[in-house]
């Protein structure tokens, strides 16, 4: 198979049908730009970002590579519908909603001509968005990091392609070109990552994210949040088994720790009140390399188990 050659490296103008998930303070202009260079979709991650500064990552990004690249819009963001307007007049070729349904702004980014993409993490969404003119969606199941659903992404992958016929992306629990084939042979068109790019050289998140990652076994992320009613996957700390006893026993208090936690954790490093989301596949990640590095050896062991039938 001919991993350069998919519905999502044609409609998306890249190389490789890779595309850095957006993730808020981690998905910078600067790493953005590194995963567009080395043939991927780059994603800025505007988590909590006002109009302001948006607009200036997007002109960084701009400077930084002559590659598409994204914007991820988390729309339980109060500043969504600006982010929006911002996407537009700066022309960003593609945008990446999270956390809601966004058909309002469809229209207005089909005439602009700016690809628009979805993640969901179950198939009812996704068919509301494909009648309402998304161009992909993007299943990511729960082994991924930060906010998941509930449902897995072997489970999640084939029950969207049996009820699309827009392409799709998988996500969650993908860093390696294992489980890019694998994907594949479900029938995804292109993979997302988040967790492998943190682990990049070029990521700028404190070195004690990268090291949490890069020491973590398969089974060392909990999930917190869940009687919350917001569940994210974080790496197994102190801070993250007390949030959770926190939710049983004084909820108002586990919201109250939350608050600002990633933040820290991406920025201080702090280990005894940041959240250091990240997904399972931290347990398959064993060092922190260079971005094109990482997609090279993606592509190369994806196609020789396709040409081979064998695990490389």
């Amino acid at each position: 198979m001919n991993f350069r050659n998919t519905r999502i490296t044609e409609l998306l103008k890249i190389k490789y049908p890779i595309i850095e998930g957006g993730m808020a303070w981690v998905g910078t202009s600067e790493l953005a730009a590194a995963v567009s260079n080395a043939g991927g979709l780059g994603t800025i991650g505007s988590g909590s970002m006002d109009r302001q500064l948006l607009t200036q990552e997007i002109r960084k990004v701009k400077i930084l590579t002559d590659k598409p690249f994204a914007v991820n819009i988390m729309l339980l963001n109060p500043h969504a519908p600006e982010l929006v307007e911002t996407v537009i007049e700066e022309k960003v070729p593609c945008v990446v909603f999270g956390a809601g349904n966004p058909a309002t702004f469809l229209p207005a980014l089909k005439k602009n001509g700016t690809v628009s993409m979805a993640v969901v993490s179950s198939e009812n969404l996704a068919v509301r968005l494909e009648r309402s003119g998304i161009d992909v969606i993007i299943g990511e199941g729960m082994e991924s990091g930060g906010h998941i659903g509930e449902v897995t992404t072997m489970v999640l992958i084939p029950k969207l392609m049996d009820c699309l016929s827009i392409p799709i992306v998988a996500a969650g629990g993908i860093a390696d070109g294992r489980a890019m084939a694998a994907c594949f042979a479900l029938g995804a068109q292109g993979v997302q990552m988040g967790t492998r790019f943190i682990a990049s050289k070029e990521c700028l998140v404190h070195e004690e994210f990268k090291n949490k990652i890069i020491k973590a076994g398969i089974r060392d992320t909990v999930i917190t949040g869940q009687k919350l009613g917001h569940s994210a996957r974080v790496i197994k700390t102190n801070f993250a088994k007390k949030v959770c006893q926190l939710e049983l026993t004084c909820p108002e208090q586990a919201e109250e720790v939350l608050i600002g936690s990633l933040k820290r954790a991406v920025l201080d490093g702090d280990v005894q009140a940041g959240a250091f989301m990240a997904g399972q596949c931290s347990g398959l990640i064993e060092n922190i390399e260079g971005v094109g590095d990482i997609m090279e050896k993606m592509i190369f062991q994806a196609e020789k188990i396709f040409c081979s039938g064998q695990e490389v």
